[in-house]
This record gives C-alpha cells, sequence and structure tokens, in this order.
C-alpha cells in the first residue's frame, strides 16, 4: 500500500466501480424492510454550491448506513428543472431555456457523482421533461375534477421584475423572494389550488408528524393561522346594507364602539359615493393601496385611518358607531372588517387613542376595578365580563359560549372557524414551466385537455421577450385548437404552473420513474412511501413542504396511496456561512466546490462539512478544518497501511489485560455511539468524534504495547473502516480491498456492540467541595451512596478543604460526581 491516500487515482476508480457494478440501484422487495431517504432535489443552476455539497452530504450517510444495517434503500435524485431562472437566462444569453437547462444539468450530474453520492441514477427525473409533466398536468385536471382547481379575478403579487405573479408564500416583507423587487397589487384572472379546503386537516395531521422540528410545525401553524370566533352582522344606519364581520372576541361586543373597513373593502365606495365625504375617503383608499402588508400591519407601522362618516349598528345596544377605515385592517383575512374593542385590543387601543374614539371596559380581573380612563394600553388577559347585560359575571370561556350561542338565537351571527392560510395561486405568465391543460371555447367554456391527449407540449419556437404576457400568447401554433367537446375553434391557456406544482409529488414519481401510462405504480407507491428521512432548508416550511403534504392528502382521499403524509422524518439543515454571513455570490463570499475537490478530494470535502456542526445548525467554513479533516483521514490510512501484513496475518484473539480491555472497550463504545449517533440522534459530527477517539485508542494501544494482540487491531482497524465507510466511501473502499476483500465495504453488515464490553467495573466520580473540584476517585460502578461519600472524604485533597468545617450537605448525582458542602 501507499503511505499516503491519493485521492485522484482512487476516488474516479471507485466511482466508475459502482457505476459498473450498478451498486446503488435498488428494487422493491416485498420481502425486505425499506428505507426512502431523500433530499429536496435541486434547481439546475449549472455548479453545485456549498449547501449542495451539505445537504446530499448529510442523506448519504443515512442511505448508505441504513443499506449496511439491512434495509432495502431507496436514494434517488432528479432536477427541479422548470423556472424562471432559466428562462432570463434565455433572455439575456439568447439561448433556449431547454438547452441551458440540460447543458446545467449535466454539468450538475458530473459533479454529484465526483462526491461519490449513492443516488440510484436510473430513477432520475427531470420536471421539464414531457414524461413527467404529463402527470403535473394529470394531478391538475384530477383537482379540477374535485373543484379543487379553479380560475377566478382577484387582487394578486405581482412582482414588475420577474414579470410573473407570486403565491402569498413567495411574498417576504413585501419583496419577491426570489428577487428582492418590491410586489405590487395587480387585477388577474388567476388559477389556484383550493388548499384551504385542507387548512385543518394540515394542522390536525401535525401529531403523525413527530419526527419533524417543533420549529416546522410551528412555522406552518401559524401560517395556516387558525381561529375560532363568531361572524356577526352590524346593519348600517339608514340603509339596507349591513356589515360581516369575523371577531375571535364575540365576547366582548358589547365594548365595541367603533368599526374598521379594509380600505379596499367592496363596501367602502358604495356606502361613500354621493356623501360628502366621498372625495376624501376616496382619496385615502389610493393611498393605502401603495403601502405594502408591512408598512400597515407590522409592529412598528403608524396607524391610519379615516372616518367615513357612515354609522353602524351595535346589534346588542342599538349604539350607532362609526364605521372607520385604517391601513391596519386587511382584507385577505376574514370579512376586511372588524369590531374595534379598544379596551381590550392593542391595535384598537392605539387607534381609539390617536382619533379619540370611545373606549369601553368589558373585561375585567376579579379582583380589581379599573375604568377606561385609568387605561394606558389594552387589557387583553382573561377575567370576568362586566358592562355587557346579559355576560356580567361570566368567565371570558363561558361568556364566548353564551353570545355565541344567543347570535344563533336570534339571527344575528354564527359561530365560525377562520384561517389565515389562503388558497395556492398558480398561474404564472412565462414559458418554462408546465402548460395548464385548459382550452377555452366561445360555447362550452373552460374545457379540460383529455387524458389522452396530455402532455400539452411545450412549443420550442419561442421568442423570450419579458414584457408581462406569457410567450406563449404569442405561439399561435400552439394557442389555436379545437375544443375537445364540440370541435369549433377554441384556444388554449397560455399561463404555465407555478415550479412548486411540480415539486408537490415528485417524491412519488420516483418510486417508478419508467411506468408509462400512469402517474406511479401504486403497489410500488406503497411500498416505498412514506419518505422515511427527508432533508432539506427550513425555508421551504409553508411552501414547498407544506404544498406536498396537501399534494398527499389529496391523492390519498382520492386513493392513490395509503399514507396521508408524504415525510415521516425531517432533518433542515443549517446554512454554510463563511466569515459569519451566508454564502452568496453576489456578497463575493463563495467556497467553489469543485477548488476543494481538486486539492483535496470529495471524502475530505464531506468529512469536514459534516464533522463542523451537527446537521441541523449553520456551518462556518474555514479552510484550517479543511486541512484537519484531511490529515485525519490520512491518520486512518496510515493506520491500515503500517499494519497490513499483521491485520492480513491476523486469526481470532482473546482479550487478555488491561491494555487490550481497554481497547475492545473503547471499540464497542465507538460502534454504540457512532450508530446512536446516525441512527437516533442524527448527530454527524458526533458520530465522526466517535470514530476519531476509536482511532486515537489504537495508536495509543500500538504504541504503548510490547506485544501486539493482531487479532484484536484487525478487528478495530476493520471495524474503523466500515464505521467511517458512510463519511469517506472512497478512501474506505480503497481501504477493504487492500485488506483482502472482494465484496464492497458498503455491502458489509453495520457491526453490533456488545454491552458485555462496554459495562465497567469501575467508573470515576468527580469530587466537589464547595462546587469546585478538588479530585476524582475511582469506585465500584454499584457502589452505594453511603459508602460513596466515605470514600470522598478520606481523599487527601478534599480532606485539605472540609478539615476544620461543618459539613452542611452532600449532593449525589449517580455515578458522575458528589458535591460537599462545607461551612
Amino acid at each position: 500500500m501507499k503511505e499516503k491516500y491519493d485521492f485522484q487515482s482512487i476516488e474516479p476508480k471507485w466511482q466508475q466501480n459502482w457505476e459498473e457494478e450498478e451498486l446503488y440501484q435498488t428494487e422493491m422487495d416485498q420481502d425486505q424492510e425499506k428505507y426512502y431517504v431523500l433530499e429536496m432535489f435541486p434547481y439546475p443552476s449549472g455548479n453545485l454550491h456549498m449547501g449542495h455539497v451539505r445537504n446530499y452530504s448529510i442523506g448519504d450517510v443515512f442511505a448508505r448506513f441504513k443499506n449496511m444495517q439491512g434495509y432495502n434503500v431507496l436514494h434517488p435524485m432528479g432536477w427541479d428543472a422548470f423556472g424562471l431562472p432559466a428562462e432570463n437566462a434565455a433572455i439575456k444569453r439568447d439561448i433556449h431555456p431547454a438547452d441551458w437547462t440540460e447543458d446545467n444539468t449535466d454539468n450538475m450530474r458530473k459533479q454529484f457523482k465526483m462526491l461519490g453520492f449513492s443516488f440510484d441514477w436510473e430513477r432520475e427525473v427531470a420536471t421539464c421533461d414531457p414524461d413527467y409533466y404529463k402527470w403535473t398536468q394529470w394531478l391538475f385536471l384530477e383537482l379540477y375534477k374535485e373543484g379543487l382547481a379553479y380560475k377566478d379575478e382577484s387582487e394578486v403579487n405581482w412582482c414588475p421584475s420577474c414579470q410573473t405573479v407570486l403565491a402569498n408564500e413567495q411574498v417576504v416583507d413585501g419583496e419577491c423572494e426570489r428577487c428582492d423587487s418590491e410586489v405590487i397589487d395587480k387585477e388577474l384572472e388567476q388559477w389556484s389550488f383550493k388548499i384551504t379546503e385542507y387548512a385543518q386537516e394540515l394542522l390536525d395531521d401535525h401529531h403523525l408528524l413527530s419526527e419533524w422540528p417543533d420549529k416546522v410545525k410551528l412555522m406552518q401553524k401559524n401560517w395556516i393561522g387558525r381561529s375560532e370566533g363568531a361572524n356577526i352582522e352590524f346593519e348600517i344606519a339608514d340603509s339596507e346594507d349591513s356589515l360581516e364581520v369575523f371577531t375571535t372576541r364575540p365576547d366582548t361586543i358589547y365594548g365595541a364602539t367603533y368599526m374598521v373597513l379594509a380600505p379596499e373593502h367592496p363596501l367602502v365606495e358604495k356606502l361613500v359615493t354621493g356623501t360628502d365625504k366621498e372625495a376624501e375617503v376616496m382619496d385615502f383608499v389610493e393611498k393605502m393601496k401603495n403601502q405594502d402588508e408591512e408598512e400597515r400591519t407590522g409592529e412598528n407601522a403608524e396607524k391610519l385611518g379615516l372616518d367615513t362618516g357612515i354609522k353602524a349598528v351595535n346589534p346588542m345596544t342599538g349604539e350607532k358607531i362609526p364605521v372607520m377605515i385604517a391601513n391596519y385592517v386587511l382584507m385577505d383575512y376574514g370579512t376586511g372588517a372588524i369590531m374595534a374593542v379598544p379596551a381590550h385590543d392593542e391595535r384598537d387601543f392605539d387607534f381609539a387613542k390617536k382619533y379619540d374614539l370611545p373606549i369601553r371596559v368589558v373585561i375585567q380581573p376579579e379582583d380589581e376595578d379599573f375604568s377606561a380612563a385609568d387605561m394606558e394600553e389594552a387589557y387583553t388577559e382573561d377575567g370576568l365580563v362586566v358592562n355587557s347585560e346579559i355576560l356580567n359575571g361570566l368567565s371570558v370561556d363561558k361568556a364566548f359560549d353564551k353570545i355565541v350561542e344567543y347570535f344563533e338565537k336570534e339571527d344575528i351571527g354564527e359561530k365560525e372557524v377562520n384561517y389565515r392560510l389562503r388558497d395556492w395561486l398558480i398561474s404564472r405568465q412565462r414559458y418554462w414551466g408546465t402548460p395548464i391543460p385548459i382550452i377555452y371555447c366561445d360555447d362550452c367554456g373552460s374545457v379540460p385537455v383529455p387524458e389522452e391527449d396530455l402532455p400539452v407540449e411545450l412549443p420550442t419556437d419561442i421568442e423570450f421577450t419579458g414584457e408581462g404576457e406569457s410567450p406563449l400568447a404569442q405561439a399561435d401554433d400552439f394557442v389555436n385548437t379545437t375544443c375537445p367537446k364540440c370541435g369549433k375553434d377554441a384556444h388554449r391557456e397560455v399561463d404555465t404552473m407555478d415550479t412548486f406544482v411540480d415539486s408537490s409529488w415528485y417524491y412519488l414519481r420516483y418510486t417508478s420513474p419508467e411506468v408509462a401510462d400512469k402517474v406511479f405504480d401504486e403497489e410500488q407507491a406503497n411500498y416505498w412511501m412514506n419518505v422515511d428521512q427527508y432533508i432539506g432548508g427550513v425555508e421551504h416550511a409553508v411552501m414547498h413542504l407544506l404544498y406536498a403534504r396537501f399534494f398527499m392528502k389529496f391523492l390519498y382521499d382520492q386513493g392513490y396511496v395509503e399514507d396521508r403524509e408524504p415525510f415521516s422524518s425531517l432533518l433542515t439543515q443549517g446554512m454554510v456561512l463563511l466569515d459569519g454571513a451566508k454564502m452568496s455570490k453576489s456578497k463575493g463570499n463563495v467556497v467553489d466546490p469543485m477548488e476543494i475537490l481538486d486539492e483535496y478530494g470529495a471524502d475530505v470535502a464531506r468529512l469536514f462539512i459534516l464533522f463542523a456542526a451537527p446537521p441541523a445548525k449553520d456551518l462556518d467554513w474555514n479552510t484550517e478544518g479543511v486541512e484537519g479533516a484531511q490529515r485525519f483521514l490520512n491518520r486512518v490510512w496510515r493506520l491500515t497501511a503500517n499494519n497490513i501484513d499483521t491485520i492480513q496475518d491476523a486469526g481470532d484473539f482473546e482479550v487478555d489485560g488491561d491494555a487490550e480491555e481497554k481497547l475492545y472497550r473503547e471499540l464497542h463504545v465507538a460502534i454504540k455511539d457512532v450508530t446512536e449517533d446516525v441512527s437516533e440522534r442524527q448527530q454527524l459530527n458526533t458520530a465522526i468524534s466517535s470514530i476519531m477517539e476509536l482511532v486515537n485508542a489504537a495508536y495509543k494501544y500500538l504504541a504503548d504495547s510490547e506485544d501486539i494482540n493482531a487479532g484484536l487491531l484487525k478487528e478495530v482497524v476493520e471495524t474503523i473502516v466500515v464505521l467511517l465507510a458512510p463519511f469517506a466511501p472512497h478512501m474506505t473502499e480503497e481501504l477493504w480491498a487492500n485488506l483482502g476483500y472482494e465484496e464492497s465495504v458498503h455491502q458489509q453488515s453495520w457491526p453490533d456492540y456488545s454491552e458485555d464490553a462496554i459495562a465497567k467495573d469501575e467508573i470515576e466520580i468527580v469530587v466537589q467541595v464547595n462546587g469546585k473540584v478538588r479530585d476524582k476517585v475511582n469506585v465500584p460502578v454499584d457502589i452505594a451512596e453511603e459508602e460513596l461519600k466515605e470514600v470522598a472524604k478520606e481523599q487527601e485533597n478534599v480532606q485539605r478543604h472540609i478539615e476544620g468545617k461543618n459539613i452542611v450537605k452532600e449532593i449525589v448525582v449517580p455515578q458522575k460526581l458528589i458535591n460537599i458542602v462545607a461551612q
């Protein structure tokens, strides 16, 4: 063997071998337990970045580990290949998006293979392939049949830079999540999916996601935004119109002293038309249209409002109260109108103070009595109801139930559950996406494309203008068609689907990508699903992850799958930073993975990025860490190379003597720790650390022992190679071959550990006096507390610190420490 690991020759050698041996291709086997590992598939941007290396290195460890544990592992790869960047590149570089995407895909596939990832490339899919998006269109039509895909005109989020509509989830602080341009409102007729039909189920089924991060479930819960309350009707004074409001606090209705409408509320213009307030109100409405949501509702946003001059009637008191319009009420929540109870809502309180509106207390603590004049802020805690006639003296909960019952009896209102979640707007005014399979006929209206005519293929002869209308609108051969119902002239939908539609079901296509006559093979899907381990960024919590759950639930309801959730366990990996900042081309702080591969090799790059931080935490890139990973791998290489003859000649062994017993115990501790770190704790950095400790123990044994136990050394070295295999697959494959084995190291069984070998007769106990460590003692593992206390006090260093003092307390932490408190 060479004295140093030569990655430049070894890594390509084994990559070629794995491909020729089809080592990572997998098939359904009902007699073998499956394990489905999946990382969120990448957009083919052309080059890998360190975020890719980290994400897929984490997944590759899980896949290789589970394979060695005997599972039938599915670990596929594909491409989220539609999207705006390719189209923008086409406009900028005068190249077709298909060519741009294919070139980038080829380059990234090559880079992935250079990193040695164990993907089953036979299952590769690309969302821009007609064989794939045919079924995206089919799924659209299935949703359409069930009334869950619909088109209507509404105010949408428009990105003037990307020249397309954005879903609410793609607007971050009023800006486009892709290009950071300010998003404006625009009236358009658009296609949406009725994800709101599944709002409650998406919340309820969080109990099925016990292996998801709590923060992701909380983000989804907040985004869905369930609130329980009542819809109440307020008549408009001297008018036949009325206002419907949704409130989560119907128990406070006696404290409603004014109403607030969103400036966009359709009744605003109707109510003020012809009044002396019309011009002032409509001018205010126009100004509010130029404010984004953060400016209107943010924590530090200034509350702006205007009295419309209209009065509403409080149905419980008969009192006529002013109807205001204000920026802090939005049309897309509830009914776009609220009853304002300033004594018990912070926003209403601030607004009432600013505009000198009445404040009436209707909730007070049991042991306190205060008036509006005493209040410096809204009282939002629980208490007893006051100043509320039929509700006086009731708790908030009981008042809620009683007033809702009264509303329903008197036909004033009814109990209602509301959600912040809005339907998923999927229309995009761009070319490079899945065509929406709808035809418009003057006689028949909207007609779905028949299934036998799918896919509706994207034409290739397209001019890219970026002008804000889908380029498909200019493609006459695409647009002009005949109606499937009546045979008359008709035209196609020219918008394409949001690319999140493509990624909402790709995990199912991987289970049977070769199937041509249906969306996926149900038997194979039900064998492989659901995904056992999913890995990707937390930024997708309320977009991709929510959409994928929606699709899976729909397919479950239609009888296509047996699981209601797509992903059992979710790991959201942290970002890769450089000098504390996220790597970004615009910031000029990007480390090119190919430079690392050229200088250090794939195994070093993988090992560093897995060792530098726990998977879920951010990782700060540093070259010293890379060099440290290289030194460790060469240390493992030398451990094998320098002892190869001893190991190959070794036979069976028995453990004899303290040094051998210590190494043997270290061996089994390492197996246990690595196994649990990978399979239970998902702490890959500490798993690597445990392997490092075993390597150190092996070197120490060799240095300290005159008579080497060859059999024990062989067991230790071979176990090190096997434990390290998921992390550094190329080097361990080469070491395994040099150790004389023909079968791949990745096909070896994961080692078991012996509890007997790990068990200790003695343990080390830390002895503290008044919280400071004064000594350490070795005692029997089953020592009684009273005996431990006596042994601890007998130690010379301890006696010096307790002599002449009164022992107040002796605190024992079992098998760890004893703290003697002395005064």
